[in-house]
């Protein structure tokens, strides 16, 4: 491979820009008349307009990227995350067109990648999953039907989805027929496609995802990410490394996500995303994301692995450069999430140029970012402007780590939920690991009890 155009935008197109160039493969980037002056742009090799600033006009459109790639000659594309990461129209269309798609191929996106396909296909290889429908749920008496199995509250959830995107969560029946007709258009604005299922929703469960890679013979894992800090489904803070769950139900995780893998025989980077059930001891298969995760870096500092070269290196036809026994964990690391977005004020979008953009640094801190001062935050795509990882012998460490690293974080010109999150890692629960998926939510609405803002903990 000797020219990749990377189909996306932000922090993760600088990524992938950056595993090409010290493999001394050229990049090619995209970018919309909102990102006409982005990051992203400027660190490739080349970059080409592929038009107007909403996503459907632009990231999202297939004809856009297609004639993109044409005119550069590349021959890999890397879609990142989100957007058409997991579109398997779109990498069948790559590779039709004779280019080489960094991820598992079309068929193994349409088996993993469909949320609801994955269901079934982990059912097949014996892996438990949430109670919920057999399939998509098409109106409200399919949704209806299914209801009176799972009980409430469920989750409808977005055939296409991914990153907590596409959820919509049911406490009554009476709440059931206006929420299966957002969430349908939901789906189809955010992924291109209405279909959507139900499963039980389990309030107090971890989020717990498994880290796989494969190269079409040979599947390993990566180990586990801790990512049940969240607000409204979409993810906060996410660990890995001293992950408190026991350690014979991360290693059962583990293996059967590896199984997975293997049953497609799975090409790429891929991770296999759980429920556990403290109460219960149980865990149950959620999803599979066919592509790189917006987390994958407190993975990469625990194992001392860079994904994104390795996905270019196995799309180039080489095998995986590691071995499941090669694999050994140490230390602990931590990654939160920076959005432009206020905090105090119901977490609205905070658009509008950054003039003054400084981040930490010091051993073991990393931060992943699209923006530099000057960049302006568009409100036509995601609010996260960036992600600051640390990494230390044990979690305590990394902890006071990431204390000293937030302090250091200054941005102005646009609020940010960097006080949000420093709020939350002072917390005991944070600290003691005593948190679930919706425990956030559950604090936040504590701290309006008390008279107290969310940003001061």
């Amino acid at each position: 491979m000797r020219k990749v155009l990377i189909a996306n935008r932000g922090e993760i197109a600088v990524r992938i820009a950056r595993a090409a160039r010290e493999l001394g493969i050229a990049t090619v980037a995209v970018y919309s008349e909102a990102d006409k002056n982005a990051v992203h742009r400027k660190v490739a090799d080349e970059a080409i307009h592929i038009g107007p600033a909403p996503a459907g006009a632009s990231y999202l459109s297939v004809p856009a990227l297609l004639e993109a790639i044409k005119e550069s000659g590349a021959d890999g594309v890397h879609p990142g995350y989100g957007f058409l990461s997991e579109n398997a129209d779109f990498a069948e269309a790559v590779a039709a067109a004779g280019v080489t798609w960094i991820g598992p191929d079309a068929a193994a996106i349409r088996q993993m990648g469909d949320k609801v396909a994955a269901r079934a296909s982990a059912q097949a290889a014996g892996v438990p999953t949430v109670p919920g429908s057999d399939g998509e749920v098409h109106d409200l008496t399919e949704a209806l039907a299914v209801a009176e199995v799972t009980g409430y509250p469920l989750a409808i959830k977005a055939g296409a989805g991914g990153g907590g995107r596409g959820i919509r969560v049911v406490q009554e029946e009476s709440e059931l027929a206006g929420a299966i007709s957002t969430a349908q258009a939901e789906a189809r604005a955010a992924f291109g496609s209405g279909a959507v299922y139900i499963e039980r929703f389990v309030p107090r469960a971890r989020h717990i995802e498994v880290q796989v890679f494969g190269d079409g013979e040979r599947a390993v894992h990566l180990g586990v990410r801790d990512c049940s800090m969240q607000r409204r489904r979409q993810k906060v803070v996410e660990e890995a490394g001293d992950i408190d769950v026991p350690a014979e139900i991360l290693a059962e995780m583990a293996g059967a996500s590896v199984r997975l893998a293997r049953s497609v025989a799975y090409t790429g980077a891929g991770t296999v995303e759980y429920l556990y059930d403290e109460e219960r001891a149980e865990f149950y298969f959620i999803e599979m994301n066919t592509r790189i995760q917006v987390e994958h870096p407190v993975t990469e500092m625990v194992y001392g692995r860079d994904l994104v070269a390795e996905q270019l290196k196995v799309a180039s036809g080489m095998p995986l450069s590691f071995t499941q026994e090669e694999l050994v964990p140490r230390g602990h690391a931590i990654e939160v999430r920076i959005n432009a977005e206020n905090a105090a004020n119901g977490f609205i979008p905070s658009p509008g140029r950054i003039t003054r953009f400084e981040v930490p640094a010091g051993p073991f801190v990393r931060v992943d970012s699209g923006f530099v001062a000057n960049s302006v935050v568009s409100p036509y795509y995601d609010s996260m402007i960036g992600k600051v990882i640390v990494w230390a012998e044990d979690r305590d460490r990394a902890i006071a780590r990431l204390d000293r690293a937030l302090r250091e974080l200054t941005v102005e010109g646009v609020v940010t939920t960097a006080p949000f999150v420093k709020a939350i890692i002072d917390t005991d629960e944070f600290r003691k690991s005593n948190y679930h998926t919706t425990w956030l939510e559950g604090w936040m609405a504590e701290q309006e009890r008390l008279g107290h803002g969310v940003c001061d903990g």
